[in-house]
């Protein structure tokens, strides 16, 4: 059986929708907090346990007879949370359930020593992992795409892309990398270790002002502003001073090159490109 955590958030489900598109329902199971969110996968005939990141015995509960478990990241440091905490007793979990291997959704920046904080953190998860014990592939998926829209916020209508200086990113679709861990999971052992999935070219945002111009027939200029200003603009909506700061380390990563690289596994698992900006964009725009 393979359990995906997470089984309700957006690359979650569709890791699970992959899933059912290659084995049996009474295959796969998943972890969330709120049965009642994936009901209609229930009903799919997918097992569905209730478990919580902060509580082992829901987790070996959850675990139970699993040969293989996808752990999708937690994005509890953006409330302020402890991610490696969390994962920890996720992975001890795992042990203690008799999980055969374990996989994991890190980042292409993954590092102790990135300007990136959650790289820092996925860098500690994958020492964990490492130290476990445990056979465990890495999936150091690129920058989720879904992102770019988020970061364009309000500029078809304003005219302006205002964001801080920023560097390429190989932005990547989630529906690929969704496609990508599901052909790894029912293809056990393929992997071992790290395995990076990115997109086939890096974007920075003058480009991507040029996309979403193009596609939206309105003009949008690209205007770089003071790292301090945005995070000043962003304290001022309300976002918590946590999320605050890994906004700011996104552009200082990206500057840094971090976001960069391109690797050609993810076009050879699908066996065809990967989205591009530009298709991702374009769906975000026509919904």
């Amino acid at each position: 059986m393979f359990v995906v955590t997470g089984g309700s958030g957006q690359l979650g489900r569709a890791i699970v929708e992959e899933l059912l598109r290659r084995v049996e329902p009474a295959r796969i199971g998943v972890s969330v907090r709120a049965p009642s969110k994936v009901a209609d996968v229930a009903a799919r005939g997918v097992r569905v346990r209730a478990a919580d990141f902060n509580e082992g015995d829901s987790l070996r509960a959850a675990f139970e007879g699993a040969s293989q478990v996808l752990l999708i990241s937690s994005n509890v440091r953006s409330i302020g949370g402890d991610p490696v905490a969390q994962h920890r007793t996720a992975i001890e979990a795992a042990r203690s359930a008799g999980v055969r291997r374990i996989l994991y959704t890190s980042h292409q920046a993954a590092s102790a020593t990135s300007a990136f904080a959650p790289a820092r953190d996925h860098a500690a998860t994958e020492a964990l992992l490492a130290a476990s014990g445990l056979p465990h592939t890495v999936l150091r998926n690129g920058y989720y795409a879904t992102t770019v829209r988020m970061l364009l916020g309000d500029a078809v209508n304003t005219g302006a892309l205002r964001l801080p200086l920023d560097g390429p990113v190989t932005w990547t679709a989630q529906a690929d990398l969704a496609e990508a861990a599901a052909i790894i999971l029912t293809d056990e052992g393929r992997f071992d270790g790290p395995v990076t999935l990115t997109s086939q070219r890096a974007v920075d945002l003058t480009e991507v002002a040029e996309i979403a111009s193009e596609l939206t027939g309105r003009s949008i200029r690209r205007e770089v502003v003071p790292d301090e200003e945005y995070l000043a603009v962003l304290a001022e909506r309300g976002v918590p001073a946590t999320a605050v700061k890994i906004f700011q380390s996104i552009f200082a990563a990206s500057r840094a090159g971090e976001f960069a690289p391109v690797d050609p596994t993810l076009e050879a698992l699908l066996g065809r490109p990967p989205q591009t900006v530009r298709e991702v964009l374009a769906r975000a725009f026509a919904a």
